[in-house]
């Protein structure tokens, strides 16, 4: 199979090379109505008053999101609510990281 890239990025060559792997993340159907799904570390989840949470982070503050996980899988959480593909996250956020609180991105 062959992909082609939307905006290419100069750290990749040509000859370079990629596997790839399709998960089955079952059901893909729920009510009728095809069910949207985020795939996210799991080190961004966190436990709050018995609620999964996770910091969404926008323009540089941290924003406290209330999350529905659909599923675990190795270091990897499978989100079907409460996060939108593409948000940036904050992985391992310390205890202490409150809503609003000022933060800095890192590209990883």
């Amino acid at each position: 199979m062959r992909v082609g890239f939307d905006q290419p990025d100069p750290r990749i060559l040509p000859e370079m090379a990629v596997k790839v792997a399709f998960r089955d993340s079952g059901p893909a159907v729920a009510s009728g109505n095809a069910l949207r799904t985020v795939l996210i570390p799991r080190s961004a989840l966190r436990s709050e008053n018995g609620r999964d949470v996770v910091f969404i982070i926008r323009n540089g503050r941290a924003e406290r999101r209330a999350v529905t996980v659909a599923g675990r899988q190795d270091d990897e959480v499978l989100l079907s609510a409460g996060v939108s593909a593409g948000e940036a996250l904050a992985l391992d956020p310390p205890p202490t990281l409150a809503d609003g609180a000022a933060v800095a991105e890192k590209n990883l």
